[in-house]
């Protein structure tokens, strides 16, 4: 209630005040001003106030704001300056009521419509005005001229107001669509992120399995030999059963979380890992030209699969490049396969680790406590891609930039309805 009470205020003073910007065409205290054109705008934006009150309310104000100011200047008479100003009042009145009753507010997504309704309320209005201010003793005479000049102020300040609303429209359009934007891509990184976790627990789930049957055979054959005390055998059997156990209720707790097909086309989820790491690259500080080429808008239920692993070497990209530089993500169709390329101008890797670089654990990053990373980011890349029926390969590029090349049957991303 405060805040339309507020808008209300804020409506009429800057119609009063911005009132005072004018123009006298007709010799007389007719004006044309920019107040009636806020009034419009404040009247189509500010959707909360109430129209015939809005209008009242300003049509009072107004009369008496411009009576005071000619009373403290000492130019009329109260009564005589109340007079002149009152068909001013009534035209700001008279437009609240027009808008009310043509239900102008629902037209608001057709613009041209709006701008004509508008200008045919101005110039009614106006007419209006200057019909009391004759029979209140004015003397003015409208002629054809004066019809044609109030006629084009109404299409003027309509249009101006409509266009105004329409920018400040799509303005704000656009902002909630970046927001909304910015929050997909929020999620669909932590679902990515999920999967990885999943990823692992299901690899996890199979050790566990494989564990749980050596020590029960363990078990078996101690017990058979009757020369050791088999409790201990038994005993890591039953817990590490316990741990299959927690692990396949979480695991099926982030199935249902990731299992939810998404559908995004290769172009978005490639512009996605781009955003992405440049902002990652300003977390480090680093400055770094991004290059991402993919004209591929097919969609793909293989989200979480490629972001994991496109993230996972761009990522690489930007910790490899130093301060400065450049990482390009290409994207191609090669006869019945899609073909990924993350090159950057980072110093390469050196020729005798090459055949290391998937290997679990191996890695050639450190903190600066001198801490090496855990070296599972390309083992873990290079496995989705292999759960995907593709390939991954370290090569370099025609100038011998370090080069990264997957290579994953087309049949594999795309379903045979989109193919």
């Amino acid at each position: 209630m405060r805040e339309r009470i507020l808008m209300l205020f804020i409506l009429i003073f800057a119609t009063a005040f911005l009132g005072e910007m004018k123009v006298n065409p007709f010799e007389s205290s007719f004006r044309f001003s920019l107040g009636s054109a806020v009034f419009f705008f404040g009247l189509i934006w500010l959707r909360p106030i109430p129209l015939l009150l809005t209008g009242f309310c300003a049509g009072l104000f107004i009369t008496g704001f411009r009576t005071t100011i000619d009373v403290l200047a000492g130019h009329r008479l109260w009564l005589e300056s109340f007079m002149m100003h009152l068909p001013a009042g009534i035209y700001y009145i008279s437009f609240a009521l027009f808008v009310h009753i043509t239900k102008f507010r629902q037209y608001m997504d057709r613009p041209i419509h709006v701008g004509l309704l508008g200008a045919s309320i101005d110039f009614a209005c106006n007419i209006i005005e200057l019909f009391i201010r004759q029979l209140l003793g004015e003397p003015f005479i409208i002629t054809h001229q004066t019809m044609l000049m109030l006629l084009l102020f109404a299409i003027l300040r309509s249009f101006c107001v409509v266009g105004l609303y329409n920018i400040l429209t799509i303005q704000q359009t656009r902002t909630l669509e970046e927001a909304r934007r910015q929050e997909l891509e929020r999620l669909v990184m932590i679902n990515t992120s999920l999967y990885e976790e999943a990823f692992y627990l299901r690899k996890s789930m199979s050790h566990l399995e494989e564990i749980t049957r050596k020590s029960y055979e363990l078990y078996t054959q101690l017990l058979e030999a009757g020369k050791v005390e088999p409790s201990t055998a038994l005993y890591i059997a039953e817990h590490v059963h316990e741990v299959k156990k927690d692990t396949q209720r979480i695991l099926a707790g982030l199935s249902d979380l990731i299992t939810q097909e998404q559908l995004l086309p290769i172009n978005e989820l490639c512009r996605m890992v781009v955003c992405a790491n440049q902002k990652y690259a300003e977390l480090l500080g680093k400055s770094i030209s991004f290059y991402e080429k993919c004209d591929i808008d097919l969609p793909t239920s293989h989200v979480y699969a490629l972001l994991s692993v496109l993230n996972n070497l761009v990522a690489n990209a930007v910790e490899a490049v130093s301060c400065s530089g450049w990482i390009r993500l290409y994207v191609q169709i090669e006869h019945d396969t899609l073909v990924f390329y993350v090159t950057d101008s980072g110093p390469g890797i050196p020729e005798e680790d090459r055949d290391w670089v998937f290997r679990p654990g191996f890695t050639t990053k450190y903190d600066e406590n001198g801490n090496p990373s855990t070296g599972i980011g390309l083992t873990h890349a290079k496995e989705i891609v292999h759960s995907l029926n593709g390939h991954i390969e370290l090569t370099t590029d025609k100038r011998g930039y370090t080069q990264f090349q997957i290579n994953i049957p087309y049949q594999s991303l795309f379903r045979k309805e989109e193919m």
